[in-house]
């Protein structure tokens, strides 16, 4: 997991993440990430359109978004 984040954050890909909140809800988010620092990623979410700090341990997938070419 920690590999595949690295990786997406040197190529600036955008991906959605399937993440367990600290309530236990299970939510999806869209995001920019910046950088890994410990066990937390730390990224942009776009829908909330502010700076997030995740538990990595707590991120059940990551996916790629496709982009289109000019967006």
């Amino acid at each position: 997991m920690v590999y595949d984040l690295q990786r997406y954050i040197n190529t600036e890909q955008l991906v959605e993440i399937i993440y367990l909140d600290r309530l236990g809800q299970i939510t999806q988010r869209r995001l920019k990430l910046i950088s890994i620092e410990g066990n937390r990623l730390k990224a942009y979410c776009l829908s909330r359109r502010a700076v997030r700090s995740f538990s990595i341990q707590n991120i059940l997938a990551v996916f790629p978004v496709a982009q289109t070419k000019g967006a």
